[in-house]
């Protein structure tokens, strides 16, 4: 079997993402055999990365596209993208390490449209240099919806065989609020429903948050469970959906972690983020469902206060490589499944 092509992009120059990309492709060779890695990023900045960790600079070879790479084991093979971005300053935000951050992943989206990679893992960029430098979204996942010209995904936290499916991520909580609408909650919980099909898993119980405190509580906290979501989970189970809820988060997500649920969706970002990162760490990886390539990526941010010292781990960003090789091959039904509902 042909092992999937994908491509990794360093993420902001000035944090840990080329730090974490040359430990990842030098020190675990075992890699090659389940992918061939081809890093989207800058010359100057992944040298830099090698040198920080103890490694030899001349190991990382510039290509001239995706078809000259060899896959070498204890080599970093690298796309150019864009001018050298040598002079940004580690661990300092800057607007041309933002600018390269979202140029590094509009090249990946374009290598993937055009059929050249198989999927796409990507290092952390930070959202703030990314604005300064003249690109103004929330984050990674909502760039990538664009560049695939998608509406309906999700950002998805997973470890194992346990999936966070988020209603709203990198808003304002205020805002979240406003976002959680009938049609909203239906496209993701249709979302879920296609994942878990393409899976091999039709009949996988699907548990949903609720918004407020124990779910509302018969509205003493609040009227959004009783009126959105719980309706939305009403006419989705009529549809022949195993969707459950809302229910009370500090129940769902205890129990998730134990194994009751496989399938969870959380209604804003740190209702998921928070207990997930606390309970898996490292052991985590961020998943983007609705595209039409496979994308993963770390769950970890920049660590400007760490970026240069050599200490960031690379664990994350090793098991974004696995999990996207492993779901790349079959991707494609994730996809049209998802596309048909």
């Amino acid at each position: 079997m042909t092992i999937p092509t994908l491509a990794l992009t360093i993420g902001d120059v000035a944090g840990i993402g080329p730090e974490i990309t040359a430990k990842s492709l030098l020190d675990h060779d075992d890699l090659r055999a389940e992918c061939r890695p081809i890093v989207i990023g800058d010359e100057a900045a992944m040298r830099a990365g090698v040198v920080n960790v103890g490694g030899d600079p001349d190991k990382v070879r510039v290509i001239g596209s995706v078809a000259d790479a060899t896959n070498e084991p204890g080599t970093i093979e690298l796309i150019q993208t864009g001018q050298s971005l040598a002079h940004v300053p580690l661990g300092e935000l800057h607007p041309d390490a933002g600018d390269g951050s979202y140029r590094f992943v509009v090249e990946a989206c374009r290598l993937a449209r055009e059929g050249q990679v198989d999927g796409i893992v990507t290092a952390p960029l930070n959202k703030a240099a990314m604005h300064a430098g003249g690109h103004k979204w929330p984050g990674h996942t909502e760039l990538l919806a664009h560049e695939f010209g998608v509406e309906n995904f999700s950002l998805v936290l997973s470890a194992g065989d346990l999936y966070f499916f988020h209603l709203t991520t990198h808003v304002s909580l205020r805002q979240a609020i406003e976002d959680i609408t009938p049609k909203r909650t239906r496209s993701v919980i249709d979302l879920v429903s296609a994942f878990t099909k393409a899976l091999g898993n039709p009949d996988e119980p699907i548990g949903l948050a609720g918004l407020n405190p124990h779910a509302g509580e018969n509205r003493l906290f609040g009227n959004e469970d009783a009126d959105i979501l719980a309706p939305t989970v009403e006419a989705a189970r009529a549809a022949g959906i195993n969707v459950t809820g809302p229910l009370p988060a500090d129940a769902l997500i205890p129990a998730a972690v134990k194994g009751k649920w496989n399938m969870v969706i959380v209604c804003y970002h740190d209702q998921g983020h928070a207990p997930f990162k606390a309970v898996y760490g490292d052991d985590g990886v961020n998943i983007t469902v609705g595209l039409p390539v496979v994308r993963v990526s770390v769950d970890h941010g920049t660590a400007f206060d760490i970026a240069g010292q050599g200490i960031a781990r690379e664990a994350s960003l090793v098991l974004s490589l696995r999990r996207a090789a492993q779901l790349a091959p079959g991707w494609d039904h994730v996809w049209q499944t998802a596309r048909q509902g």
